[in-house]
């Protein structure tokens, strides 16, 4: 019999932290651990190593999860894949309802930024920030709540029994969030690594001495190697003024050259640490939707 894989996601059942947490796994021998906030994961990671992690880190529409970064960062767990998942949101209410019975709807701000377009058609809906997109179906359920709308996934319906009133509401078509999957270093040493790709992806940080080129010693020796440079975040180094971190992504097709383009630039950096080695991971390829138009004029669902 498969061993259950126990996985920390932050916010309710039904998140898009969930539905990423699925696909990357692809096995339906999950058990989600929720978490209220990224902290919580991190504690609940550390307190039982056997669990592993799902975290969003960026997204294509807002950027990064600045707070993610260092999180990860101090934990001392590493990632060990990614997945990036495309946003979709569906409009949820107790069944029976129509949209001129709903005043109030519900969400996590991000969310209800990404659909003031589709509400622009009700102007008389008040729109309400909540701290999570599942939680907030769920609390419509608990409390059987009509008149009240929530925006959330297409599994939170499926959880709470609710019904998708709109469906695919978002503005941005083409929204991803990227979530890394995290896990205790010495869990990966000795597990199979959940996918048999190679690994062809890392990441790392590394603070810089102040002063002329630095960083672009660094970006020149890793091109001289073949190392693509898919992301750069820079962080402030807290107490040192006009100082900086560096969190890099790198993607390479031949990993030898990879550890010696690392072994090159560590004289020129400061406390570099590899967060993670892992595969360039999948997403979710579905962008087909609605147009964001009033119900009246939308496809039948």
């Amino acid at each position: 019999m498969t061993k259950i894989k126990q996985v920390a996601i932050q916010g309710g059942a039904g998140s898009n932290h969930e539905i990423a947490a699925k696909a990357f796994f692809n096995t339906d021998n999950l058990e989600m651990v929720p978490c209220q906030t990224f902290e919580e994961l991190f504690a609940t990671l550390k307190e039982d190593d056997s669990k592993y992690g799902i975290m969003a880190i960026e997204n294509t529409l807002v950027g990064s999860i600045l707070q993610n970064y260092t999180l990860l960062k101090d934990s001392g767990l590493v990632i060990i894949g990614e997945y990036k998942l495309r946003i979709k949101h569906q409009l949820l209410t107790l069944p029976g309802q129509s949209i001129e019975d709903i005043k109030e709807v519900h969400s996590h701000p991000m969310a209800l930024a990404q659909c003031r377009e589709f509400f622009k058609a009700y102007p008389r809906i008040k729109l309400i920030a909540s701290d999570d997109t599942a939680l907030s179906a769920k609390w419509i359920q608990d409390n059987q709540l009509t008149g009240v709308a929530a925006i959330a996934p297409e599994l939170a319906a499926e959880k709470y029994q609710l019904e998708i009133m709109a469906r695919d509401i978002e503005t941005n078509k083409r929204n991803f969030t990227r979530f890394l999957i995290i896990s205790d270093k010495g869990k990966t040493e000795v597990e199979d690594l959940l996918i048999n790709d190679k690994v062809n992806k890392s990441s790392l940080v590394f603070a810089l001495p102040h002063s002329e080129g630095s960083l672009s010693k660094v970006l020149s020796i890793l091109a001289f190697y073949n190392i693509n440079l898919s992301k750069i975040q820079s962080l402030p180094i807290v107490g040192h003024e006009w100082e900086y971190l560096f969190f890099i992504d790198l993607v390479f097709e031949d990993y030898n050259r990879y550890l010696q383009s690392i072994e090159a630039i560590r004289p020129l950096t400061k406390g570099l640490k590899n967060l993670g080695e892992y595969h360039v991971g999948r997403r979710s390829y579905d962008t087909t939707s609605n147009d964001n138009k009033p119900l009246s004029e939308q496809k039948t669902f």
